[in-house]
């Protein structure tokens, strides 16, 4: 029998409620998607700059729409809960932020985020009251979601040029306060600001990896109090850096050494539906 929505929403919860730490992999299509999945990666989570690479595009240049359909595809691939980065939820005013989580929930999505990131190189973030609000909306409509949805709000403090830990976690408690399930901040810096982020709030922390110089193994994070671990891009930049590596040498030298080192087709075949 197929795995239900409400199914995959109770299984993502679970995942969040049980000891330790689990890694939710980031995939960029159905097929990455089909091998995460194989692999034993309790949960997949999409990545707004892996969509937007799969586009020709940067991160922060996809529409709603775009996302959404991405979302689409790596969701009817895998009976895996599903949870989708949202970037700022495509809108600055809370009622597009909570249509946004409604037609996310519409998807099969088991959940997504919304972050304080505004877009906009002149203030990089929302205020905290406009950021609280943005998230009050975005709770209220996964809560209203008929599955459910776990909903992560995430301030880009320290991607967007606020390293200060003590407003980051006034943040993610306020967060918290409106009603978000998960917490996360990318991009903090070693693993005591990991241990002060997670002792100082009462909801999961969601670590992103991905960043060089500042990920961690799952163990240390564990230790430190992250419940969940995404990859963010990595994973996708993997498999381009592969293919650019190929490329390359094809390109200057002739030659096809890196078939060596390749998943034969009847390999990647078994990874595949149909």
């Amino acid at each position: 029998m197929p795995v239900t929505q409400a199914e995959k929403v109770a299984q993502f919860r679970a995942l969040h409620a049980a000891p330790g730490a689990f890694v939710i992999a980031n995939a960029w299509d159905a097929g990455s998607t089909r091998m995460l999945a194989a692999l034993g990666f309790p949960a997949i989570a999409t990545s707004s700059g892996a969509c937007a690479g799969v586009l020709g595009r940067r991160d922060g240049a996809v529409t709603r729409e775009e996302a959404l359909d991405h979302a689409a595809a790596i969701v009817a691939a895998t009976d895996l809960p599903v949870s989708a980065d949202l970037e700022k939820c495509f809108a600055d005013d809370p009622a597009g932020v909570a249509e946004t989580i409604r037609r996310a929930a519409a998807t099969g999505l088991a959940g997504g985020s919304v972050e304080d990131a505004t877009g906009d190189a002149s203030r990089p973030l929302f205020t905290l009251e406009e950021a609280v609000a943005r998230v009050a909306a975005a709770a209220e409509a996964a809560r209203a979601a008929p599955s459910g949805f776990v909903l992560t709000a995430r301030t880009e403090s320290f991607l967007r040029g606020n390293p200060d830990l003590d407003d980051v976690i006034r943040r993610l408690r306020a967060f918290a306060a409106a009603g978000a399930e998960v917490l996360m901040a990318p991009g903090l810096p070693d693993l005591d600001a990991v241990r002060a982020v997670c002792a100082a709030v009462d909801r999961p922390v969601n670590f992103m990896g991905g960043i060089r110089g500042k990920s961690f193994s799952v163990a240390e994070l564990q230790a430190a109090g992250v419940k969940r671990v995404s990859l963010a891009t990595s994973l996708y930049r993997a498999a381009m850096t592969g293919l650019l590596s190929a490329a390359r040498e094809v390109r200057e030298q002739g030659t096809f050494g890196y078939l060596d080192g390749t998943l034969a087709t009847p390999e990647l075949n078994a990874f595949m539906a149909g």
